[in-house]
């Protein structure tokens, strides 16, 4: 299994940041021991500064595939859910400006939290009609359509496949619409997609 993240894939969260939108996806890659799985809590780690929160559409595939044209991507989908793709910004940001990879921001340890509704991929699912939302504490803090995606999740498939031969159970993180800001220990954590809770997460001390 692989985690393979889409950055900068909205044009208003690219901007938030003070970014160019991007003319190909940009990937990056988290480790499984990214993975938080429902139930468990996020813990913090001071060391690790500011953790921002993502919120994303995520796709979980469910063939082996390389080079997978366009038109044959969304045939690998089994199911979707939504994840929060957590970001150490201060890190990120220290390490960008010494023009240093940035992996230590996006690949530690519970970074990558996986929704507690898996939804499976049907004839007549339509990954790019879709309305994200996140929630801190009762409030409104992220939300977006998938129709605004840079690159469309059919597009990602292809393009990272010419690339990277994709697995069973490969988890794709799509980018996250603006409003990304940081998370502090007590805070509760809902995603929605199309108005269905499909992620609830507790923020701890670590």
């Amino acid at each position: 299994m692989k985690i393979i993240c889409i950055g900068r894939n909205y044009r208003d969260h690219a901007a938030e940041l003070g970014n160019d939108a991007p003319e190909e996806p940009i990937i990056f890659l988290k480790p499984t021991t990214a993975c938080l799985y429902p139930g468990q809590p996020i813990k913090l780690k001071p060391f690790l500064g500011d953790i921002h929160h993502e919120v994303e559409l995520v796709v979980m595939v469910d063939s082996y595939a390389k080079d997978v044209p366009e038109r044959m991507a969304l045939g690998l989908v089994a199911s979707f859910t939504l994840g929060l793709d957590l970001t150490a910004r201060t890190l990120q940001n220290e390490l960008k400006a010494k023009g240093l990879p940035w992996e230590k921001s996006k690949a530690f340890d519970g970074s990558a939290v996986l929704g507690e509704v898996e939804l499976p991929m049907t004839a007549s699912t339509d990954l790019q009609r879709l309305s994200i939302e996140l929630k801190k504490n009762g409030a409104l803090v992220q939300q977006g359509r998938t129709s605004d995606m840079l690159f469309t999740v059919a597009q990602q498939i292809a393009y990272v496949s010419r690339f990277i031969t994709l697995e069973p159970g490969d988890l794709f993180f799509t980018g996250t619409p603006a409003g990304v800001g940081p998370i502090a220990e007590g805070d509760v954590l809902e995603g929605f997609l199309n108005g269905q809770r499909v992620l609830n997460v507790t923020v701890a001390k670590g």
